[in-house]
């Protein structure tokens, strides 16, 4: 049966199937594709419109359970009249958007592998995907992302393609010298190619008065590293008796780490992984994670709205409660 058939006033409410309500006072059921249908008593009409006729339906769990033997319905698609739930735009509460958002963009390798591709065309698609991610994110009032591209354990892949990210971050920091949003670096730079490293000073310095998003890229860097160096640096000062041991507390050793930003209230990871991967542990410590599937070539728009509309949800307390 090519047209779709509609069941008027065949369930009392959108409710009770669990699906989004709508503004409509009598909600219609569609059936769509394929449809076949059997049933006993029906009145039907010239333009293909059935009625059921005192045929009673009971709905549980989103499952329609047949109770009259006269009737049977199969179909493959279910839904209600003029419920395009997958083209709704999410809503997200605008006083409830994270201002710092830590990103692990995973999954690059494997996209490419998965497409008979070079790794370094995987890597290739960073630049342009989190330009597109800063645009999005600018449009939704998030302040600050974290983005690691590197971490001190990334050392051990091979030559060639360390070879190649460290081209490829060439170009990214030329790229995002112009693209408008601030961008600073941490991490240990004194390890990065001589190039990378002038890289990084210009575009820190061109970009230092852009107003609006703060970009900051993890490059080289893992989170032992920079409580390590936090740490000496603290003690350094105490045996030259810049301060006292009774001076060091939470606020002195985070001014000390080398991110100066506020900690991230999101935390979101591509490609499936389910670990923080020794970056920002300090800085997690009451942030909310969010793990996708999804490849960081193909995360989009509608991948960050869902990330930040889960987060959204959560009842964050910091350690008390509010009950």
């Amino acid at each position: 049966m090519n047209s779709s058939l509609v069941f008027q006033h065949l369930i009392p409410s959108k409710s009770s199937l669990g699906l989004k309500s709508q503004k409509s006072s009598s909600p219609s059921l569609i059936l769509r594709r394929n449809t076949s249908i059997s049933m006993g008593e029906f009145k039907g009409t010239h333009d293909k419109q059935l009625q059921i006729l005192n045929l009673p339906l009971t709905v549980s769990a989103c499952r329609l359970n047949k109770i009259s033997s006269s009737f049977s319905l199969q179909t493959e698609k279910l839904c209600y009249d003029n419920d395009n739930d997958d083209n709704d735009d999410l809503e997200l509460h605008e006083e409830l958007i994270p201002k710092h958002i830590a990103l692990i963009m995973d999954g690059n390798r494997r996209w490419a592998k998965a497409k008979g591709l070079e790794v370094y065309e995987g890597h290739k698609l960073i630049i342009p995907k989190l330009k597109e991610i800063c645009d999005i994110s600018s449009t939704l009032g998030i302040h600050i992302i974290t983005a690691i591209a590197f971490s001190t354990e990334n050392w051990k892949r091979s030559k060639e393609e360390v070879d190649l990210l460290m081209q490829l971050f060439e170009e990214f920091f030329d790229a995002f010298s112009r693209f408008g949003v601030r961008v600073s670096v941490i991490g240990c730079k004194s390890n990065l190619p001589m190039t990378l490293q002038k890289c990084i000073a210009l575009t820190e310095e061109t970009t230092k008065g852009n107003k609006g998003l703060h970009l900051v890229i993890a490059l080289n860097y893992g989170v032992y590293y920079d409580i390590l160096q936090a740490t000496k640096s603290i003690a350094n000062k105490a045996m030259n008796g810049l301060l006292d041991v009774e001076d060091i507390n939470k606020n002195l050793f985070e001014q000390e780490l080398e991110s100066k930003c506020p900690n991230p209230d999101l935390l979101i990871r591509t490609g499936g992984e389910q670990r923080v991967s020794n970056f920002l542990l300090w800085q997690l410590a009451y942030t909310e994670f969010y793990f996708t599937n999804t490849l960081f070539p193909d995360f989009g728009e509608e991948d960050l709205k869902e990330a930040i509309m889960n987060f959204q949800q959560r009842h964050r307390r910091f350690g008390g409660h509010t009950y």
